[in-house]
């Protein structure tokens, strides 16, 4: 299993950050993410817990469920079916209120399980695609949620 995380600091108040990221129809103002759709709305909230979304992104088909929903501090999901087929046993992201506006820590562990080369294909391949797209998607939403008249002073890591 591999571990990626990305993280950045969105220039915008936790609560419109939380609720833009777990929209994740909104993902589309990536130029990665072609469709998103919440098949089945979650307990006590549209994206909480219980809720199942479907992601057809550039790098494959994925259904997620989500398995944590705690606003404005994080959420958590497991994918339980993609194209191409990956194992997954985490998906997370948290949100921290900091000078500026909102830290985003997103983190995925994942692989590829192809015996033998599986190992090399998650670090190679899936690792720089997962964690680029994850960027483009926090770049989306900074540019989203930016103050009017200004650019960000968000960064990457």
């Amino acid at each position: 299993m591999e571990t990626m995380t990305v993280e950045r600091v969105v220039d915008a108040p936790i609560d419109e950050v939380f609720a833009w990221l777990t929209t994740t129809t909104n993902y589309t103002r990536s130029p990665v993410v072609l469709r998103c759709r919440l098949t089945r709305r979650g307990e006590g909230a549209p994206y909480g817990v219980g809720a199942v979304r479907s992601h057809l992104w550039l790098i494959g088909w994925f259904r997620e469920r989500i398995t944590t929903y705690e606003p404005p501090y994080a959420t958590e999901y497991v994918v339980e079916r993609s194209l191409p087929p990956s194992r997954h046993e985490l998906g997370r992201m948290t949100f921290t209120e900091v000078d500026g506006g909102t830290h985003v820590c997103w983190t995925t562990r994942a692989e590829i399980p192809v015996p033998l080369v599986g190992a090399l294909l998650t670090r190679h391949l899936a690792r720089p695609i997962i964690t680029r797209t994850f960027r483009n998607i926090l770049d989306a939403a900074d540019t989203a949620l930016a103050p009017r008249g200004g650019r960000t002073r968000s960064g990457r890591a």
